[in-house]
């Protein structure tokens, strides 16, 4: 038993894994409880596919996707949020353009690369077992970058959320607020690729936070609990994936759903003995 838990990490490249699986356990649920209390899931979704012609510029130019795909994924976001506004036309309907001109382009790319060879199954699945040392730092670079702007902004970023017309005649500049929470999707959204890739990233963001959202009875235990969640998922797909030959980002995914299978199915009886321990208490 013990060596099935301890003897993965004896492989350099388990290590990598685990520190990368972590890290978007953790940063995608955190933000993903903004996404899902604001009905943003298809932003995140479409910002995943959207870098993919950036990362394939990135392994044709022989260089990390995170050079390529940073950048272009902060771009994205803040043009996914500034084109209904210029245009008139609903945000949905400007971020689904955008999704799938990208993701066509990005497509096209593939098709066109001739001079390096490209796995199509890596960008849409990911590959964490494959990351180098590079990647985990940069990892760990953005994940400071996502934790101290949440630090900064997160007082805003709770007052939009709930009541964006208060924020508003508060003082607040909602539009500036919008923009931080699309550039920190993105930075997250790049993360969890590395993990997940392209496809299932949306389940790293979405899922959790959506089982913290069925137990917590605040927005804290909402990115809490979605954490921590997030964070048994990808480490316990990453044992299966080591242990049972799967692929990592499917795994993760399929635990996380799990997770969120029992909280759906106990969720009412979790709400009444959490409100009868309250009238109790009281």
């Amino acid at each position: 038993m013990i060596d099935h838990i301890v003897g993965p990490f004896q492989y350099s490249f388990m290590v990598r894994a685990l520190i990368v699986s972590v890290l978007v356990g953790v940063m995608c649920p955190v933000l993903g409880a903004y996404v899902i209390t604001r009905g943003r899931a298809f932003m995140g979704d479409a910002l995943a596919h959207s870098v993919l012609p950036a990362m394939v510029a990135a392994f044709l130019l022989g260089i990390s996707p995170f050079v390529a795909a940073v950048p272009a994924g902060i771009a994205i976001a803040l043009l996914m949020g500034s084109v209904a506004r210029r245009t008139g036309i609903s945000e949905d309907t400007s971020i689904g353009i955008l999704f799938a001109g990208l993701f066509a382009l990005g497509l096209v790319m593939l098709s066109k690369a001739t001079n390096v060879t490209v796995d199509i199954e890596d960008l849409l699945l990911g590959q964490v077992l494959a990351v180098s040392r590079t990647d985990v730092l940069a990892s760990l670079v953005l994940t400071a970058v996502v934790l101290a702007g949440l630090y900064a902004f997160h007082r805003q970023l709770v007052y939009t959320t709930f009541d964006p017309v208060g924020a508003l005649v508060a003082g607040i500049r909602t539009g500036l607020v919008e923009y931080v929470l699309l550039g920190l999707l993105a930075l997250v959204i790049v993360i969890g690729i590395q993990a997940a890739g392209i496809v299932l990233v949306m389940a790293m963001l979405i899922t959790p936070a959506a089982t913290g959202y069925l137990l917590a009875r605040r927005f804290v235990g909402v990115m809490m609990i979605g954490a921590v969640i997030g964070a048994v998922s990808a480490v316990s797909g990453l044992y299966l994936s080591f242990h049972a030959d799967l692929p990592s980002g499917p795994a993760m995914a399929l635990v996380a759903t799990a997770f969120f299978g029992v909280a759906a199915t106990g969720s009412r009886r979790w709400r009444a003995a959490t409100r009868e321990g309250v009238e109790v208490a009281a």
